[in-house]
């Protein structure tokens, strides 16, 4: 019997080696491309058949949903009034490895008597198709992976990973951020996380010690609230520091066998990450992740009115 786990990772090797050459032919091209449709007044249609058909639609839904306004056009449908889809400054892609798809071919010329420039992704820079580009995005594989060299694989994986370079990069251009990319999204765990605010997701059970409190009662508080931290406050109310999880260890190797009798604030650290209870809750993660802490103040006013915690969000992601 085949050992099908290491024909399995022949295929890996065969793609990526093939992969690497077509990354190492992207050249200028790229810059023109996203250039032209970074600059577009319209939008971009992706147009293909079959199997790459397929990938132009996942190219134009990953376009649409990072702020390049994107549809995908059925080539064969094209010639029967889809071609209206196409207006007057759009930036038409077409999709065809061999270049030749008799498809796509026939509707390269009313789409340039329209004035939308064309963009080829193709396998043949000397096919019909790219003789009729304005643009080529060369996606040439010698080898695919199916043993018999007929059904797409190779091939469209270098669609695939064309088309998601493209999107990048248009990401990069426009400065696309995390918020923008919520609006596109508001269903599901990353829409709500996106969107929504820190003092909906925050605690309000704070763990506080005061100024004077020693480590037995430090130590129980932050064990006993579950955040590996404590805000300090003094004799006022007012908050003056924060003790981590972190802040103990470190006393218990300074002070030694004198670490039960310190005070909050002999190794309290006075300044404090914090947030706004109105801040999205990315902006929280993002400051966390920034920081590398876990757990953020959430401050109103100069009053520290919650704690939102790296645990918090990451179940409110699986939501």
């Amino acid at each position: 019997m085949m050992d099908f786990a290491k024909r399995a990772q022949e295929v890996f090797d065969l793609e990526i080696e093939e992969l690497q050459k077509v990354k190492s032919r992207i050249g200028k091209e790229m810059d023109d491309v996203v250039e032209l449709i970074y600059n577009s007044k319209g939008k971009i249609v992706i147009t293909g058949i079959g199997k790459t058909g397929i990938i132009g639609k996942k190219i134009s839904s990953s376009l649409a949903s990072t702020g390049t306004p994107s549809i995908f056009m059925n080539a064969a449908e094209a010639v029967h009034g889809d071609l209206g889809m196409i207006s007057r400054g759009d930036v038409v892609v077409a999709i065809s490895n061999s270049g030749s798809s008799q498809e796509v071919v026939n509707i390269m010329a009313p789409i340039k008597n329209m004035g939308c420039p064309v963009v080829a992704m193709t396998g043949n820079k000397n096919s019909p198709l790219a003789k009729e580009a304005n643009y080529i995005l060369d996606t040439n594989v010698e080898r695919e992976a199916c043993p018999m060299g007929l059904a797409p694989t190779t091939s469209t994986s270098a669609t695939l990973l064309m088309g998601d370079a493209l999107v990048v990069c248009l990401i990069d251009r426009r400065g696309f951020k995390a918020k923008s990319y919520a609006l596109y999204h508001p269903g599901g765990a990353l829409g709500r996380r996106l969107l929504s605010k820190v003092k909906n997701y925050m605690r309000t059970d704070i763990p506080k010690v005061s100024e004077s409190s020693v480590m037995r009662d430090i130590i129980y508080e932050v064990s006993s609230k579950r955040l590996g931290m404590a805000m300090v406050c003094n004799a006022e109310g007012k908050t003056v520091g924060i003790i981590t999880d972190g802040d103990i260890r470190r006393a218990m190797g300074k002070f030694g066998d004198k670490v039960m009798s310190i005070k909050a604030d002999e190794f309290m650290t006075p300044s404090f990450k914090y947030i706004s209870p109105e801040a999205m809750v990315n902006d929280a993660l993002e400051m966390m992740d920034l920081n590398k802490i876990m757990n953020l103040a959430v401050l109103e006013n100069n009053v520290v009115i919650g704690i939102i915690a790296m645990h918090d969000i990451m179940e409110f992601r699986k939501g």
